[in-house]
């Protein structure tokens, strides 16, 4: 389903009287918290609307572009996710990273660690369980131990979702800040994994903000183009 982007100005009008329609001095810029908040809610309705034969062609169209990447090809330890709310589909990656030997892993909200992550290695026989934001994760009791997860910055690569970005390589994440504290060492010397933010093309609008906190990326990738900041 093609989208526009939206419009230098304003948000886009939603017609759904059950909703509140968004301010339309909003700008794109999203620079005040309440004015990210209502991009977010619109854009999850965008992508929200797609219907089940786009996602599948999202998702294959996504992941041809990811294979392209030398940054992936080269990758033997992947981080990426299960979708949740009709977010795009990076799973058709998982089959042809396994073949060519790169170990995936999946995130897993830190039990005892405010809003981090930890990255657990991933097989068809790991146990699973839902999380409090019903997403699926490998089961903390599982992951507990070292010997199957990964710190941060022992990954090559890692694939994250949002919310929304633009032509420039800006994003909007999730809104939890869980990416952005697990990867805030990232702008300090030392090693660390390639970041690329993963999204429906319907998701892009014209600009977003820098907001002090948010960890940039190498790359962000759509089903229908890659943006290099």
């Amino acid at each position: 389903m093609p989208h526009a982007p939206l419009t230098d100005t304003t948000f886009p009008r939603e017609s759904h009287h059950d909703e509140k329609a968004p301010d339309p001095s909003f700008s794109t810029v999203a620079d005040t918290p309440t004015q990210r908040r209502e991009l977010r809610r619109i854009l999850r309705r965008r992508r929200r609307a797609l219907t089940s034969r786009q996602q599948r062609q999202a998702a294959k169209a996504l992941c041809r572009r990811l294979r392209g990447l030398p940054e992936l090809r080269r990758a033997k330890r992947v981080a990426l996710y299960l979708p949740n709310d009709s977010e795009i589909d990076p799973r058709p990656l998982i089959a042809w990273l396994e073949r060519r030997g790169a170990e995936v892993y999946l995130p897993v909200l830190a039990p005892l660690t405010h809003n981090r992550l930890w990255f657990v290695r991933y097989h068809a026989g790991t146990p699973m369980v839902t999380n409090r934001f019903g997403i699926r994760e490998p089961d903390t009791q599982h992951g507990a131990h070292r010997a199957r997860r990964l710190p941060a910055w022992a990954l090559q690569l890692v694939l994250m979702p949002l919310v929304g970005f633009d032509d420039q390589g800006q994003r909007l994440g999730m809104g939890g800040g869980f990416y952005d504290r697990s990867f805030a060492f990232t702008r300090q010397r030392g090693p660390r994994p390639r970041l690329i933010g993963l999204a429906h093309d319907c998701q892009r609008v014209p600009t977003l903000p820098v907001a002090s906190w948010d960890v940039p990326l190498d790359a962000i990738v759509s089903d229908a183009r890659v943006v290099r900041p």
